[in-house]
């Protein structure tokens, strides 16, 4: 599905007032038909919020769990420790979220849903890890009275079991309760990679603050070596529920998410083991960077496979008559999309938030249709597809108008 060649997005001033003349009124409605011509104005449908609710009672009990986590690392290390490691831990930290904004770029998460994985990583995971992980150890080494088997025992099977148990829920809650806007397994990613970076975090406190006399060596080793280490093994789990939310059953996670958890505890298996043997450097090299490269290369391939679907489901709408044919040719590019950003903000602020809901609501709406064409059937579909419609509609009226008054 192709149209001729345009001019770029965006296009001059004249050219623009002929291209955006008033939209036809046949849309894709659900199975293709056309919209009742006069209505009572229309009001958006009301969503349940106890999926919401849900996450935001979480990242309550996340954020105190946080708390509670730096306080014994505190206690295990020093205050002033704590403090360095902190600061040292906001390094790898970046990296990892700059990461992550990389992959989230077609759709944005919400920010309390982000905010919620993040926090379920720092605070509920590495809590739950600190005491189990103890707990695991100690109980080895009871039954052993070998320090160095506990220890083993304790990084190589308990801590890739106990941790990715734990990261693995907070995606299994966010998958359950936004299962509506879980679109697939770029979302699985970005949700599991928000998670590891928040456990990451607070993990690396505990390495930096208790190894201040050797710090520059443990940097190396956990802020440049690895600092996706702990988002590679549970973005597995990620995609896992990702493919399982592109399933026409509701119950696809019951079995997929037993196979990531899996695969993730191996590869954090495989990691953490490597560290006890002599050949950790060439295992690193032969092994854990071929698996960093082939993860990013999935990820690129997860991002392009979006943008092609994005693309598809907006030809449809513009043949309809929603969207110009160059307009879909800006949707599908981000440097289009960062133009036409710029240029909608010769228009005043309020132009340029318009044309940022311009972009968001059509990739919401492809996205949407997305679900509905491969058997996703989503209670007010039909009513949340209008909605968004309007949202295009009223977004382009807003720029239109102010980009016209700024002339």
């Amino acid at each position: 599905m192709s149209y001729p060649p345009r001019e770029p997005y965006p296009p001059a001033v004249r050219p623009l007032q002929q291209a955006y003349a008033p939209q036809p009124q046949a849309a894709p409605w659900g199975a293709g038909g056309v919209p009742a011509p006069a209505q009572a104005p229309w009001q958006p449908p009301r969503h349940p919020r106890g999926g919401t609710a849900l996450v935001a009672v979480g990242s309550a009990v996340a954020a105190l769990a946080l708390v509670t986590s730096i306080s014994q690392i505190a206690v295990m290390t020093s205050a002033f420790g704590a403090l360095v490691g902190s600061l040292v831990a906001l390094v790898p930290l970046l990296a990892v979220l700059l990461g992550i904004r990389w992959v989230d770029r077609w759709e944005p998460e919400p920010r309390y849903a982000l905010l919620f994985a993040f926090l379920w990583g720092a605070g509920v995971s590495t809590l739950v890890s600190l005491w189990l992980n103890t707990a695991f150890t100690q109980a080895v080494y009871l039954s052993t009275g070998n320090v160095e088997t506990a220890e083993l025992l304790g990084a190589s099977v308990g801590a890739p079991i106990i941790e990715e148990s734990a990261k693995g829920l907070g995606v299994l809650i966010l998958f359950l309760a936004r299962r509506r806007y879980f679109d697939g397994p770029v979302d699985g990613i970005v949700y599991a990679a928000m998670i590891a970076a928040g456990f990451a975090f607070v993990e690396n406190i505990l390495y930096f603050g208790r190894s201040m006399e050797i710090l520059p060596q443990i940097f190396v080793m956990r802020g440049i070596l690895s600092p996706f280490a702990h988002v590679l093994f549970t973005v597995a789990i990620g995609i896992a529920l990702g493919l399982a939310a592109r399933s026409r059953s509701s119950y696809a996670w019951l079995w997929s998410l037993p196979i990531g958890w899996l695969v993730a505890v191996l590869l954090h298996a495989l990691w953490n083991g490597s560290t006890f043997t002599d050949s950790f450097f060439g295992l690193y090299v032969l092994v854990q960077v071929p698996l960093f490269v082939s993860a990013v290369i999935l990820v690129v391939w997860l991002r392009r496979r979006e943008r092609r679907v994005i693309t598809g489901r907006l030809v449809e709408y513009a043949r309809a008559g929603w969207f110009a044919p160059h307009e879909v040719t800006m949707l599908s590019s981000f440097p289009a999309r960062r133009a036409a950003l710029a240029w909608a903000a010769r228009g005043g602020p309020a132009a340029k938030r318009a044309m940022r809901d311009f972009q968001h609501s059509a990739t919401a709406l492809a996205l949407a249709r997305q679900r509905f064409a491969t058997g996703r059937r989503e209670p007010g579909y039909h009513q949340g597809e209008r909605a968004l419609l309007d949202r295009v509609t009223t977004a382009r009226a807003t720029f239109l108008r102010a980009l016209s008054l700024a002339r």
